[in-house]
Order: C-alpha cells, then sequence, then structure tokens
C-alpha cells in the first residue's frame, strides 16, 4: 500500500488552460489573375456588381481597390479578395502616386475614429433626422490624386470607361462559371 493521502483542498474552479494551436499563420496566396491594374467585379457588400480597378495587394488577403470615384462612385477601399471576379481587363496603373498608395496602404488610415461619447436611447430617438458624416478632408485629397493618375490612364483606352461605369448583374439563363471574363 502506499501511504500518499487525498489532498484535502479542492479549487472551486478548475485552472484554466491555454489551448495548443495547431493551425499556423500562413501568408495570403493571392489567385494570379489579380495583378495591379486588373479590373475587378465586386460580388458582396454595399458595391455590389460595380467593376472596379485593383491597386495594391494589402496584408491578410485584403486588396486595394477603386472605381475610381469619378466613374463609378466607388472610393478606395480595402475588399477581400475572396470576393471578388477577375476580368481580362487591365488598366495601366502607372502614374499613381506611390507615396498616396503607401499612405493609404496602412491600417492606421482605416482605422475608426472614436467618439468618446455613447448615445443613450433618448438620444436615439431625439434625433429626427439622420446627419450625414463629414468626409475627413485628406481622404478626399487622396482619393483625387489616385483618381486623376487612373483616370488619364482610363481615357486612353476606347470605351474603358463607360465599361467601368456600367454594372454587372446576371439574368436567369446566365451562369457565372460558364462565363469567361
Amino acid at each position: 500500500m502506499t501511504d500518499i493521502k487525498a489532498s484535502k483542498y479542492y479549487p472551486a474552479e478548475d485552472d484554466l488552460q491555454m489551448k495548443k494551436a495547431r493551425k499556423t499563420a500562413h501568408p495570403t496566396k493571392y489567385r494570379e489573375s489579380l495583378q495591379p491594374g486588373t479590373v475587378l467585379i465586386l460580388l458582396a457588400g454595399r458595391f455590389r456588381g460595380k467593376r472596379v480597378v485593383l491597386l495594391r495587394h494589402l496584408s491578410q488577403g485584403v486588396l486595394l481597390i477603386t472605381g475610381p470615384y469619378k466613374s463609378n462612385g466607388v472610393p478606395l477601399r480595402r475588399v477581400n479578395h475572396r470576393y471578388v471576379i477577375a476580368t481580362s481587363t487591365v488598366v495601366d496603373v502607372t502614374g499613381i502616386d506611390a507615396a498616396v498608395l503607401d499612405k493609404v496602404s496602412k491600417d492606421e488610415y482605416w482605422a475608426r475614429e472614436k467618439d468618446g461619447k455613447s448615445k443613450g436611447e433618448d438620444d436615439f430617438f431625439k434625433e429626427g433626422e439622420v446627419q450625414k458624416k463629414e468626409v475627413d478632408p485628406e481622404r478626399a485629397e487622396d482619393q483625387k490624386t489616385v483618381d486623376r493618375a487612373l483616370i488619364a490612364n482610363i481615357k486612353k483606352v476606347a470605351d474603358l470607361e463607360q465599361y467601368l461605369r456600367s454594372d454587372f448583374s446576371l439574368r436567369s439563363n446566365e451562369r457565372p462559371h460558364e462565363m469567361v471574363f
């Protein structure tokens, strides 16, 4: 027989054990068709069905795109690469200011500003009209800088601006997996 006694103290809650991570983070592997300058079709979100231009690959599977805003109303945005279809149309993206793209590529640029005050229920119902958010003048200037160079390149190609303005949609007899973009 052993002389080991049972403990008189047992904790009320079990100690938390860290779970073993079985997955490792791998860098995002983009499709070969997603090259800067490629015209993409957005599949989800506010601008679904719009044709946009891919500017740059960002971290974590995110793409930097623009409409350009003057053509179809899509501003500089980040989009997950899984929610786009790449077309065979390519736009020349040379001439776009690299410093602006570097600034826009950082996560701090897309961080939301905190108001510091939260609205209560009374404030929510008190406001009769919805106030439109003001666009940061710095962002508007960045958009204009990118659009200026991009639109100059788009106008060199016949009918490309009309193509970017048109929305993509499917009819009942069309099958996207059989289409060639």
